[in-house]
């Protein structure tokens, strides 16, 4: 398999506190990969320096062979990352449709944007219901499918999913979990980040486990899974 995605030895700090110490994580094309841990390991960290948000303070980042550290996050959406952010950041005095809409504003074909609203509408037919709706309005279900949604707009190659199913009911936490199942089947390649580490490792192919901001465990989901310090850990067993 080729890599989409490569992080190098990454360190990352916010002034004098060092979040991520010393993180590698590889994503090959087709891929679910998952990052779990603790609050406070440096997932969502990771994931906004992956995104732009935050420079590495050293350590490389790769997309497809070429370095992305270091280039803004806007340039970084246009190459093919798009990040469904935690705590969802939709826009909630705008419509459903004009937060959608927002995703796609790099793109300039209106056929393929086109195309692509349609195919979020269909995963999720809730938001179809809800097209002309100010996305405050909706339940916070709906509005993580928005976050979801925008994202898949961007016609992202590699999706960043940071704590879909945060705070949602468990019936919703499994329509999530199948629509990021569907969305890898359109072609997506996706890294992960979820607290419900149980149903992360039941979709994702591989898994690393971040402990204070380094990597501690990786594997195949199957051998995390039958780890038994990761399931005492965070499995619940």
């Amino acid at each position: 398999m080729s890599a989409m995605l490569e992080v190098k030895n990454i360190q990352v700090g916010y002034g004098k506190i060092i979040a991520v110490k010393d993180v590698s994580v590889t994503v090959n094309k087709g891929e679910i990969v998952t990052l779990i841990g603790s609050n406070g390991a440096g997932k969502s960290t990771t994931l906004r320096t992956i995104s732009g948000l935050i420079k590495p303070r050293s350590g490389e980042i790769l997309f497809n062979g070429k370095r992305i550290d270091g280039i803004p996050g806007h340039e970084i959406v246009g190459l093919g990352i798009c990040h469904s952010p935690e705590g969802r950041r939709i826009f909630p005095r705008m419509t459903v449709k004009e937060n959608l809409e927002l995703g796609a504003f790099l793109r300039n074909n209106k056929g393929e944007v086109a195309a692509d609203l349609d195919r979020v509408l269909t995963l999720f037919p809730r938001l179809k219901e809800r097209i002309e709706q100010r996305a405050g309005t909706m339940s916070g279900g709906e509005q993580q499918m928005l976050a979801v949604s925008r994202a898949l707009m961007g016609a992202p190659q590699l999706l960043l999913l940071d704590e879909p199913s945060m705070g949602l009911a468990p019936v919703l936490v499994e329509m999530i979990f199948e629509t990021i199942a569907k969305i890898r089947q359109q072609g997506i390649t996706i890294l992960l980040i979820e607290q419900n580490a149980n149903a992360a490792l039941e979709i994702a192919d591989r898994a690393y486990v971040l402990e204070s901001g380094v990597v501690k465990i990786s594997g195949t989901a199957k051998e995390l899974r039958a780890d038994d310090k990761v399931t005492k850990a965070y499995l619940g067993h």
